[in-house]
């Protein structure tokens, strides 16, 4: 029985230290939690405490929490440790749903059963990855958006063991935590959003590999198109909008014929040798040579003045 109050959670573990596991981590330090990090070995610290240090710049700008701080946050390679006190844990290892099931028959054994225990899993089913815990009814899907600590979105959803109430407390304290959670009606490959970007993926790569567009001019397309439209409202919404006084029911009737033309291929293409380079090679050109870090902070920085501006705190 889950009976602690969801927004009265001071201490966070975070099992996993790669992109999503650290980004969560410099989220909820970002929220004034206290945060132990579970690392699976001592040299996966340089990359962690570097993807912090980019982070904490961003969520300075955005505006932290009373009491968050930097010096919440250790660390540790032993499981045991990490968890010891941990009022709630987000686990974010690899997409293997056979470590994933062996550790979660570990925390099932080490870890209170009144603590809820939340999986990053972007693909996997909670159904499966609960099958050797003996306490599932705690576990949850919480999948993040990368990276967690600027873009809102969890998307949530209980397996077939998962307590009812597991979910309504992960769900408010994913509110209490400054998330913005989905609670799905089901369990859905892929889930919501991730389903919508790979539609998206999926005919980037036809185009590319039927010569339709090159790497670039798809990129160009979305970012000048629908790319800022969707950073305000949704797909839907956008059409509602677009249909003037109309709405919704202006565009279907308009342009609902244009659905049955022969536009997208539902079907992903085959990753040969040639699509795979032409999608590397296309990258590169487009980014003339800037690294990750570059990269990143590129994105960093634009995804804080959308969130200054949703916020009402754009600069003056």
């Amino acid at each position: 029985m889950i009976d602690h109050d969801p927004a009265a959670v001071k201490q966070v573990a975070c099992i996993g230290a790669g992109p999503i596991g650290g980004g969560w981590t410099a989220h909820y330090l970002a929220r004034g939690y206290h945060v132990t990090t579970y690392l699976h070995e001592a040299s996966e610290i340089g990359p962690l405490t570097t993807l912090l240090e980019t982070a904490w710049d961003s969520l300075c700008r955005i505006g932290l929490a009373g009491g968050a701080s930097m010096n919440h946050f250790t660390w540790t390679t032993s499981l045991e440790e990490a968890v010891e006190g941990a009022e709630f844990i987000q686990e974010s290892i690899p997409e293997v749903l056979a470590l994933k099931q062996d550790l979660y028959k570990t925390l099932g054994e080490i870890v209170d059963p009144r603590t809820v225990i939340a999986s990053s899993t972007s693909g996997l089913s909670m159904s499966d990855i609960q099958a050797k815990c003996s306490t599932p009814e705690r576990t949850v899907v919480a999948h993040p958006f990368n990276p967690p600590y600027l873009l809102p979105l969890v998307e949530m959803i209980g397996g077939r063991s998962t307590h009812p109430d597991t979910v309504a407390w992960a769900e408010r304290f994913y509110q209490a935590a400054g998330k913005v959670p989905l609670v799905m009606k089901k369990e859905v490959p892929g889930f919501i959003a991730t389903r919508l970007q790979e539609a998206i993926w999926r005919e980037a790569l036809h185009m590319v590999a039927n010569g339709e567009a090159t790497v670039e001019q798809i990129d160009q397309a979305v970012v000048n198109g629908p790319g800022p439209r969707w950073a305000l409202m949704g797909p839907c919404e956008i059409f509602h909008v677009g249909g003037g006084e109309g709405g919704m029911a202006y565009c279907l009737d308009q342009f609902g014929p244009a659905l049955e033309l022969p536009w997208t291929r539902l079907t992903a293409p085959e990753l040969t040798p040639a699509l795979r380079d032409a999608m590397v090679s296309g990258c590169e050109a487009m980014c003339q040579g800037a690294d990750f870090s570059t990269l990143s902070r590129k994105l960093n920085d634009g995804l804080v003045e959308i969130a200054r501006i949703r916020g009402g705190k754009a600069a003056e």
